[in-house]
């Protein structure tokens, strides 16, 4: 009896008393393929458009490697044909050859692998008819399918190709939360920047020095029920166009604002309870007032 072999990986099957005296070395060989089979990492060197990756019964074969490393020069895309087409394969493929490598195996889906990219696919071995599949398209986490194009991962990846997109209150943000990724809407976004715009000391209640440590426009409340108050107020962190809002919130005595720089500024009294302090240039106050009472 002659003979026989795998109809994947080609292993040598020795056929009832043959090879007597011989059969170690065949022994070996089939041990060497399924090594391979196994583990084996091939580098296959491309040239022009084509290449055909055969895995050959009994012998070994660069279509036996579990890992296809592509170099070479291609001309361009290089269709690779996995030959033949009724064996079951499957690949880890590295494409550094410069070139999209095209896989087939017949008249079914092929998969291109871009240059510089990495792939997992499977050839079904159906024949004339074989087709290849990427197993990675379509790929899911938790039981959800990760639906994202190429240029959508890019974009989170750090893509430098920005659109003019008008934002809508409805449109989702995705957000780092302590360590979790969320997407929230814009609407939320806004909300927490309207509401954190301006920070909030507390009640300023004696004469004293007010300094910005950020630079956060900020709104001062001032309380002079106790006795007149004098606050000066310096630049300290704010940025040029930011602000101090001062409210005067008794109507009881007076407020002086003043900044250091050569102490002028307002004198808030009875009627006058409200104004603003804008950085105007990085030294000095420009000073808004206003009637409140």
């Amino acid at each position: 009896m002659a003979s026989t072999y795998t109809s994947n990986i080609g292993v040598e099957k020795i056929g009832a008393g043959e090879q007597a005296g011989t059969w170690g070395n065949t022994t070996n060989t089939n041990l060497d393929i399924i090594d391979r089979a196994i583990n084996g990492v091939g580098s296959i060197s491309l040239s022009g458009t084509t290449h055909t990756l055969t895995t050959s019964d009994g012998t070994l074969s660069e279509g036996g490697n579990k890992v296809l490393v592509l170099g070479g020069s291609p001309s361009g895309t290089n269709t690779i044909t996995i030959s033949p087409n009724d064996q079951d394969k499957m690949y880890f493929v590295h494409n550094n050859s410069g070139q999209t490598a095209t896989f087939t195996q017949g008249s079914g889906a092929n998969v291109s692998v871009p240059t510089g990219s990495k792939a997992l696919i499977f050839a079904d071995g159906a024949g004339s008819g074989a087709a290849v599949t990427d197993l990675l398209d379509g790929l899911s986490f938790g039981g959800t399918k990760v639906t994202s194009t190429a240029a959508e991962i890019n974009l989170i990846d750090g893509g430098t190709s920005a659109g003019t997109t008008a934002v809508a209150a409805g449109d989702g943000i995705v957000t780092n939360d302590g360590g979790t990724m969320r997407q929230t809407t814009a609407a939320t976004f806004s909300t927490y920047f309207n509401s954190n715009l301006v920070s909030v000391p507390s009640a300023i209640t004696s004469t004293s020095t007010l300094t910005p440590s950020a630079a956060q426009s900020i709104y001062q409340k001032v309380d002079t029920s106790g006795g007149n108050v004098t606050l000066t107020l310096a630049i300290g962190s704010l940025a040029i166009g930011q602000y101090i809002i001062v409210d005067k919130t008794s109507s009881s005595n007076a407020l002086t604002l003043a900044y250091p720089s050569n102490s002028q500024g307002v004198s808030l009294g009875n009627s006058a309870s409200f104004a603003i302090a804008i950085n105007q240039n990085g030294t000095i106050f420009t000073f808004v007032e206003s009637i409140k009472y």
